[in-house]
């Protein structure tokens, strides 16, 4: 295996290629999680993996709980499938809360502050309710708890990781929390072990090939863990190794074909860049200038080639009509142009426009 067939491998372990799921609920549990701090970026993110999710249809799944939002691994927002956010936040958990341990102390959120706003966060949900986080925070401040600011953000953070929170459904453009026993009643119960094998065997099959160490990235678990939970599942990978480098993937991944040509356009934080710590076989550093003042693709809608990142790319939907532009960062071969258009016609059905306007800009 050379880098070119990692890249494909990936785009067809990812589900970009190959057969698409059929439910955006399909694609967060097949891929163990997916990144979703820009949420409008994290819908696309999954319905391109479907036979296509609409931009609506992920809405809608969302808001009725078929996938959950929740800070969880690392830690950052994720969509998480419902009946696992249990054993995950178990998992991972205690080493987010490891992480930020630091900010407790200078927000003065001891263990008897976090258990009080667990209690009042508890009560001011049970029934059903759910509350944005503002309005946690007012039932906390009646409570006597103070909480604004940054301080608030980190006992909500806290109670998720503790599986005690999780997303509700939106309200308007606001997102609100509910109860994770009331939003994700049938739970899947796992030992520690168990938790491991099962989040390392989706890692894998889902993103490989991959090393240990963009696996430890991506979960956040200590590299002990990270080489425990592959010698638990090994019998279900292959491991290969390129250029000094030891690479582990599914052992029944379909034939890989270079995809030559063939173009995505994918979201800011998308899974095939954010879920590998050594980013340079999908992107030429020399090419950083083109993008936003961070120089990092991860915070860019990448324009991708035969695997690789080749430019980059804006939308703006007003009503029903839609322009999308790509921003190569060189010339573009004839049929990568008409892989843009192909790419940009498919975005356009899950916005559901009716109307659609492209670009090149160099």
């Amino acid at each position: 295996m050379k880098t070119p067939d990692i890249l494909s491998a990936r785009l067809l372990g990812q589900r970009i290629t190959g057969a698409p799921l059929d439910e955006a609920a399909d694609v967060v549990r097949w891929m163990g999680a997916v990144q979703a701090q820009d949420y409008a970026g994290a819908k696309w993110a999954v319905a391109l993996r479907t036979r296509l999710c609409t931009d609506a249809e992920m809405d809608a799944a969302f808001d009725a709980g078929e996938i959950l939002r929740t800070h969880v691994m690392r830690p950052t927002w994720h969509f998480v499938p419902p009946e696992d956010i249990r054993w995950m936040q178990m998992l991972t958990g205690p080493r987010v809360d490891a992480i930020l341990a630091y900010q407790y102390r200078r927000l003065e959120l001891d263990a008897q502050v976090l258990k009080r706003s667990r209690a009042a966060m508890e009560k001011a949900l049970l029934g059903g309710r759910q509350l944005t986080r503002a309005e946690l925070g007012s039932a906390l401040a009646r409570a006597g708890i103070e909480a604004d600011g940054l301080r608030l953000v980190h006992i909500v953070m806290r109670a998720e990781l503790e599986a005690v929170l999780c997303s509700g459904g939106r309200r308007g453009k606001q997102f609100t929390y509910a109860l994770v026993d009331e939003r994700a009643p049938r739970q899947r119960n796992l030992d520690r072990e168990a938790a491991l094998a099962l989040l390392t065997e989706r890692y894998f099959i889902s993103h490989g090939p991959a090393t240990l160490q963009d696996y430890a990235w991506w979960s956040g678990l200590h590299s002990a863990d990270v080489r425990a939970g592959v010698d638990m599942v090994k019998t279900k990978l292959i491991r290969d190794e390129v250029e000094g480098r030891v690479y582990w993937m599914s052992a029944s991944l379909p034939e890989v074909r270079r995809p030559r040509g063939r173009v995505h356009l994918l979201p800011n934080y998308d899974e095939y860049i954010v879920g590998y710590t050594d980013r340079s076989a999908i992107f030429d550093s020399v090419h950083a200038e083109h993008l936003d003042a961070r120089h990092n693709p991860l915070f860019n809608h990448t324009l991708v080639s035969s695997g690789r990142i080749v430019g980059t790319w804006m939308r703006s939907l007003a009503r029903d009509s839609l322009t999308v532009s790509a921003k190569p960062f060189e010339s573009m071969a004839s049929a990568e142009a008409k892989g843009f258009r192909q790419a940009a016609k498919r975005f356009a059905k899950f916005s559901g426009a009716k109307s659609l306007d492209l670009s090149i800009v160099l």
